[in-house]
């Protein structure tokens, strides 16, 4: 790749004759600063998107679920699926997820983060064939557990390669781009499935398609090196350097530049060492200090939870990451074309394509604000339009019953003809509803949280980030529990309000507890929590970058 491409435009002409002092009839050139740059590096967005893939596969593999549990009938079990067959199908991927995360940040500090995308991805392959092939209700749920190690690996370790390689001025744009990704591939589970889902077997076409980007992404990955932070962690100083010019660009400008953020990275990880060694005098007896339960479990899990501004980096990421799911949205990613089926849509796929649909196109307007506005701002801001989706949603189910037994495909669908003369008006709410909310959530919180990776520093990060991830996808298996058996002993409305609830408590939580990290270094994040949580002396920082 040539050096242009490499380059991203750093200042205007005039602005660049104006970096160069005339020393002794040369010139010298004066350091530039990250927030000078103007775009990423052509090298960036190539691994951004290549990396995103994972996005895609995550996207359509929890997508997909919803038609696919529409379209089996009786094909594995011999009767149709009840609302708890639904409920352990969907749930596996989840809980196995749950399982993955933590093992995947241990993974990530011990082979490299490249290396774990590329076993996600033979994981991924495994669990499409696996599932096409498939002949019982067993059989599904193991595929469906694999495709929860793959996703679990995918979604923790994706935005920690992404951050560790991305400049600061574009971190957060570029992770919500790989989220984006996962919009698509939700999107494109949908069409497939609305275009399969009247085809014999056309269920196992689904499932099986979505290994293909799987093989594509494992050999693009090939090409792309490791990011620059674990290089320096593992003593590969002069391949971090290498990783680093091609990120920023070999210009002779930019040299400074790229000597800058190496240093940072090694000032962080010598100061980090310091401190585990004053730790460490002060910790336990020598004989335990020297034990392999004090190495693996005394090292990195001490640090993380008794250093202050570790922990509270945890609690930040834990809170953010349980929120994205006991709000409620991937309830309507699993069972969407369930619940539209039981609100008397002849083909539920379609306004199911609707709601991914607006999830996919308010992922893109966050991929444009979050950098501008900031991550704490466009969650206040947006995590109150959930909630009003949620209260309207709530309040129109009070006029609609849903069957009595959801699982009888001949039940009928009951609307409340004395409260409203239109069957089809109360419905059609309920679907204007959905939109509204998930508008909100693809704003704010289906994007930030995944930002996690920034408020932990290098020592910590794959271990604070696997377990913030586990957090979710804990939440994710309760939900996916819980949803449709909710529905039915405490009716949708209370469901759509106890939703509506924890989304409340998450806006107070956010306001008191998450600082502004738009525009920091991930060094500099790593210092904002380490006297507090931040929040003041962030945003009198970002205030004064405006």
């Amino acid at each position: 790749m040539s050096d242009a491409a490499n380059a991203p435009l750093i200042l205007h002409d005039s602005e660049v004759e104006d970096d160069h002092v005339s020393e002794h009839g040369s010139e010298r050139l004066v350091g530039i600063q990250e927030s000078e740059l103007l775009r990423p590096s052509l090298f960036v967005w190539v691994l951004t998107f290549i990396a995103g893939i994972s996005g895609v596969l995550f996207g359509y593999d929890t997508g997909v679920i919803s038609s696919t549990l529409v379209s089996i009938h009786s094909d594995l079990s011999g009767h149709e699926l009840t609302a708890w067959n639904k409920s352990f199908i969907t749930s596996s991927t989840p809980l196995f997820a749950l399982i993955a995360s933590p093992i995947t940040g241990i993974l990530a500090d011990k082979i490299g983060r490249k290396n774990v995308i590329l076993a996600a991805d033979v994981l991924f392959i495994g669990a499409a064939l696996w599932q096409a092939l498939t002949n019982s209700l067993w059989g599904i749920i193991v595929g469906r557990s694999i495709v929860g190690l793959a996703i679990g690996a995918a979604s923790l370790i994706v935005p920690l390669y992404i951050s560790e390689l991305s400049p600061s001025p574009f971190r957060g744009r570029l992770v919500t781009l790989s989220i984006l990704l996962v919009t698509v591939g939700q999107v494109i589970a949908y069409i497939t499935g609305w275009l399969l889902s009247t085809k014999s077997n056309g269920w196992r076409w689904m499932v099986g398609i979505g290994g293909i980007p799987a093989v594509f992404q494992f050999m693009m990955m090939l090409f792309l090196p490791e990011t620059p932070r674990y290089l320096v962690k593992t003593g590969k100083v002069e391949k971090a350097r290498n990783v680093l010019d091609r990120v920023y660009g070999r210009a002779q400008l930019l040299h400074n530049l790229v000597d800058g953020v190496l240093h940072s990275i090694e000032d962080e990880i010598e100061e980090e060492v310091k401190a585990k060694r004053r730790r460490s005098v002060r910790s336990a007896p020598s004989k335990y200090r020297t034990s392999y339960v004090a190495r693996i479990f005394g090292g990195r899990w001490t640090e993380l939870f008794q250093v202050p501004g570790n922990r509270r980096a945890l609690i930040i990421a834990c809170l953010l990451q349980g929120l994205q799911q006991l709000c409620g949205f991937n309830s309507l990613m699993y069972f969407s074309a369930t619940l539209f089926s039981l609100l008397a849509f002849d083909n539920p796929t379609l306004p199911a394509i609707s709601i991914a649909v607006t999830n996919l196109l308010f992922t893109i307007l966050a991929l444009v604000l979050i950098d501008r506005i900031g991550r704490r701002r466009i969650l206040l801001r947006s995590i109150p339009l959930m909630i009003f989706g949620l209260i309207l949603c709530s309040a129109a189910f009070l006029f609609f019953s849903l069957p009595a037994h959801p699982d009888n495909d001949e039940a009928s669908r009951i609307p409340n003809d004395e409260a409203d003369p239109d069957p089809r008006l109360w419905p059609m709410i309920i679907v204007a509803a959905m939109i509204v909310y998930v508008a909100g959530y693809a704003l704010g919180l289906g994007n930030v949280p995944w930002q996690q990776s920034e408020l932990f520093p290098l020592s910590v990060r794959s271990l604070g980030s696997s377990l913030s991830t586990a957090t979710n996808w804990g939440s994710n298996f309760i939900v996916g529990m819980t949803f449709l058996p909710m529905m039915d002993a405490l009716t949708p409305s209370v469901t759509f309000g106890i939703y509506a609830l924890i989304c409340a408590f998450g806006w107070f939580a956010v306001q008191r507890i998450y600082p502004e990290t738009r525009r920091l270094s991930l060094e500099e994040v790593s210092g904002l929590l380490k006297n507090g949580w931040g929040v003041k002396e962030s945003l009198l920082r970002d205030s004064s970058t405006r």
